[in-house]
């Protein structure tokens, strides 16, 4: 059996595969302060994953996955993880990092200073330090100004060749045969650095995720904060070379809070319209598939349609529509499971009969009390 939880922590992302071989990959990290007094509803992040750790005896976490740098990704990151380049992120009750996995940009981009965050300045040097030490880190996209880096550096892309990967590529570290898990690059594509000048959300991480559970297989659609048209160049590019089976899904996360710029560049009065390869993309859910909003409670009212910040609301009722004509299963908001005043992490169990709602974390004793079990996904 293996697991995918989303923690909430309010409009930010933190969720956590655990495999059912005892790996743990771990995507994005947004802990705040507030929660370490109870001042929630967010959880205590880091109380949390230390507490999971320990239960199964573990001082690291196989992968750290940023998808991209902006604060909701990274938040306080900083203070919980043993970075390698500077003493002063080492010490006891650090967790360590096996694997660190970045898109190309949080290397590169080299914007105002007053537009970084001190946290991602101090991830992108971590992540520059593993990539010349040649050890730890996992790189997707190898643009041309990849490649000029490195050689300013006196490294060349074959030398590193190994800890790329491309969209299009799996990642090599994980197989079906051996894990039970394969991760599909989707994004970022190598134009998405060398082209853009956004070098977060277009350049973000984008992955199908496909488990095999027994005979029987299950995708998870995993995005950063794309928006509606870096996901539909993913989507037709995918259907150019033939993978459409890399778009179906039976839990996809929700990209940007449910933002509705990641269904089209107009909101709508009630509800959001997706543009077509959108569109297209939302009829591939499966059976009884669920949609994961990692964002704040959704407000159906006159003040929550007008909000500029998301969540928005329209673009729920978009998502919800295609989930009921595929006949999906249900639509669920980490700051809402089981109630809004004291929400838990979402808990996602897959074996051979399907996707069940789950109650207990693998390995830490930690129970979760849901509501009602919801229905099997993916068993055909």
């Amino acid at each position: 059996m293996h697991q995918i939880i989303f923690y909430p922590v309010g409009n930010g992302d933190t969720s956590q595969i655990i495999l059912d071989n005892g790996k743990r990959i771990l995507f994005d990290f947004r802990h705040l302060k507030k929660a370490e007094d109870g001042k929630g509803p967010e959880i205590d992040l880091k109380a949390r994953l230390k507490e999971e750790l320990e239960g199964c005896k573990k001082t690291s976490v196989d992968v750290v996955a940023f998808t991209h740098g902006d604060k909701d990704h990274i938040e306080n990151s900083t203070d919980f993880f043993e970075l390698l380049h500077a003493k002063k992120y080492q010490g006891i009750g650090r967790i360590k990092i096996d694997e660190l996995w970045v898109p190309a940009a949080m290397i590169l981009e080299t914007v105002a200073t007053d537009e970084q965050s001190a946290e991602f300045v101090t991830w992108r040097q971590e992540a520059r330090y593993r990539l010349k030490e040649g050890k730890g880190i996992r790189v997707f996209s190898k643009p041309d100004k990849l490649k000029e880096w490195l050689e300013e550096n006196g490294l060349t892309v074959d030398s590193r060749r190994h800890m790329i990967t491309d969209a299009g590529q799996i990642v090599p570290d994980f197989t079906l045969a051996k894990d039970g898990v394969e991760f599909f690059c989707h994004s970022p594509f190598i134009k998405h650095v060398d082209e853009s000048d956004d070098l977060r959300n277009g350049a973000a991480l984008v992955f199908n995720v496909r488990f095999q559970a027994g005979s029987n297989t299950f995708d998870y659609f995993a995005v950063g904060d794309s928006e509606w048209e870096i996901l539909e160049e993913i989507i037709a590019t995918t259907k150019y070379h033939g993978k459409d089976d890399r778009l179906a899904w039976d839990i996809y996360s929700l990209p940007h809070h449910c933002s509705y710029k990641t269904l089209s560049d107009e909101k709508g009065e009630k509800e959001t319209v997706p543009k077509p390869l959108i569109k297209e993309f939302l009829l591939l859910g499966k059976e009884n598939a669920y949609i994961v909003s990692s964002s704040n409670p959704i407000e159906d009212t006159q003040e929550g349609r007008e909000q500029k910040l998301p969540p928005h609301s329209q673009a729920k009722k978009c998502y919800e529509r295609y989930l009921t004509e595929v006949g999906g299963g249900k639509f669920l908001v980490t700051m809402e499971e089981p109630n809004r005043t004291k929400p838990e992490p979402l808990i996602f169990e897959i074996n051979n009969d399907g996707i069940s709602r789950g109650g207990k974390i693998f390995g830490s004793g930690i129970s979760i009390i849901t509501s009602k079990p919801a229905p099997r996904a993916g068993a055909r």
